[in-house]
């Protein structure tokens, strides 16, 4: 992703057809909420985030997703918007995470906000303001242009001191709008305000025996039967989660957030309670969970999934925007194999996008790349795809990216590492992918007698080969080679090439291929898959 996020694009004339892409539908809906608002309004986009764990790939796929609905909207009304990443520190520690250091420490403060544990990193001063960091700098370093809120903040500085007031007024209009979603025991005693301990700072989940909408404050006791009255104002308490969404809705003017396919009853129930409140819900989008390669639910439990640390090693961020881009409101897998394709997707897209610009083809806004690119459209990318690099870095068994950049550079003179920055990353990233997940599972076959004459045929007509020949004209030849050995259809030929050369089901176009490894070396690759045969050796990892 690109810096470039923060730049708004400019809008198009609101005579003309909506872009066929899901974030120009997203902006329409909330276009039409803000004419009720007036000219002047700007909207106020919000995104949520849990700072007991640490930013994961669905805290990027939400902000980005959000980020294209902003760029889409200004794009269709000329107007700005907000975004607002928003924290919710307050709320108390629940359980004590495995993946950090010091975890005797935190056991002794569970029940306490985030933002009143001790970092176990030692590094900020609560554990909150640690993960909030590394929700900064995990938003700064894909450029996403956003403004940071902490509910710890919001709360003490009396930001939401009306509107807990308001919560109060209307405290039994908000229990019996939750209570037909709780269970017997849970109803009995519910209430959306959870005072702070003033002795032990404990967010206390208790009865509420008396409300005072006036004074400001709620009577209860704790588990010692102790009796307090707390004033909910400045930090005194905070609400349980779905109520604390409804007034954040409600005192913010948020106008828009999406949420996933699990937090359906959650936004269905919260909207109830902004509607209590005396406030319109915003506009959302339900996204779908992704499934891993079983089509099970990922679970960060489980471990069944990618981390964006994990997809970054093996492809560049636009590839995981473009996999984040691509139908949101439908389930998606994701494991490992997706990223290749993704990155192609992406650099045809891109390739795609520079064409349009240069046209001024209306059609450029319902391209993902010009959501990912933030409306750059200059660059068509690199002369080669990600798959096509996949390829050479295993038919070349390449270790470095220098092997890779020779190849390259007699294909495109001139081709390095710094002549396209975007190129110099996608070759790193496949000789990392190349080495952790294509070498180890490459498993060559023989030929059987067809495909044997085919393959001696395709070696003596390449031979004949002008040097220079084009990539079109070398793809040409492939298919004469495989017409005259009637193959019952060219696709088995393909196949051929793809399982007896290079060891995998699948592979790039051949001729560009060819011109891309060169011609005296795809011969010498057939000759020697040719000898392993003749030879009586065993196909297997390797030839």
């Amino acid at each position: 992703m690109s810096s470039a996020l923060q730049t708004q694009s400019r809008p198009s004339s609101s005579q003309a057809p909506l872009p066929k892409a899901w974030p120009f539908e997203e902006a329409a809906k909330l276009a039409a909420r803000m004419e009720a608002k007036g000219p002047d309004a700007v909207p106020l986009l919000e995104t949520g985030y849990g700072p007991s764990g640490l930013p994961h790939i669905g805290t990027f796929g939400e902000v980005a997703r959000t980020s294209w609905v902003r760029q889409a909207y200004t794009a269709l009304t000329g107007r700005p918007t907000r975004l607002l990443a928003f924290s919710d520190d307050m709320d108390g520690l629940r359980k004590v995470p495995d993946n950090v250091p010091n975890r005797e420490m935190l056991a002794g403060f569970l029940g306490r906000p985030l933002t009143r544990v001790p970092d176990p990193f030692g590094t900020h001063d609560s554990f909150g303001a640690h993960n909030n960091a590394r929700l900064r700098a995990f938003l700064d370093g894909f450029g996403f242009a956003y403004e940071f809120a902490s509910s710890t903040d919001y709360y003490r500085s009396g930001r939401f001191d009306d509107a807990l007031i308001r919560v109060l007024e209307r405290h039994d209009e908000i229990v019996a709008t939750i209570a037909p979603t709780l269970g017997p025991d849970r109803r009995a005693t519910y209430s959306p305000v959870l005072p702070i301990h003033p002795d032990t700072g404990v967010v206390m989940q208790v009865a509420i025996e008396r409300i005072d909408a006036a004074a400001g404050t709620v009577a209860w006791r704790d588990e010692t039967g102790r009796f307090f009255e707390t004033d909910v104002r400045g930090g005194g308490a905070k609400l349980q989660w779905k109520a604390d969404w409804a007034m954040r809705w409600a005192a913010l003017g948020v106008d828009y957030e999406m949420s996933g396919k699990d937090l359906i009853d959650s936004v269905r129930l919260s909207s109830k309670i902004c509607r209590v409140l005396g406030a319109e819900p915003p506009v959302s989008l339900t996204y779908e969970l992704f499934l891993d390669e079983h089509g099970q639910k990922i679970s960060k439990s489980k471990g069944n999934g990618i981390s964006v640390e994990e997809w970054l090693r093996y492809a560049p961020p636009e590839s995981l925007a473009q996999f984040m881009f691509n139908q949101p409101t439908r389930a998606k897998r994701l494991f490992f194999d997706v990223i290749p394709r993704a990155a192609d997707e992406y650099l045809a897209y891109r390739g795609k996008a520079a064409t349009q610009a240069r046209a001024q083809d209306p059609a450029l806004h319902a391209n993902p790349a010009w959501f990912i690119d933030a409306g750059r459209t200059e660059s068509a990318g690199p002369p080669v795809s990600f798959g096509m690099l996949l390829n050479l870095a295993s038919v070349a068994n390449a270790d470095s990216p220098d092997v890779l950049y020779g190849f390259l550079d007699r294909y495109q003179p001139g081709a390095g590492p710094d002549s396209d920055p975007l190129l110099a990353r996608l070759v790193e990233h496949a000789v990392a992918y190349y080495r952790d997940f294509v070498r180890p599972a490459k498993r060559f076959r023989n030929p059987d007698e067809r495909e044997r004459a085919a393959l001696v045929d395709l070696a003596e007509t390449l031979k004949g080969a002008e040097p220079g020949t084009s990539a079109e004209t070398l793809q040409n030849l492939v298919f004469e080679v495989g017409k005259r050995h009637d193959f019952p259809e060219l696709r088995a030929w393909f196949g051929c090439l793809y399982e007896v050369l290079l060891g995998q089901k699948e592979g790039p176009r051949f001729g560009i291929f060819i011109a891309l490894y060169g011609v005296p070396e795809t011969v010498a690759l057939i000759e020697a898959s040719l000898l392993r045969h003749e030879s009586g050796q065993e196909p297997g990892q390797e030839p």
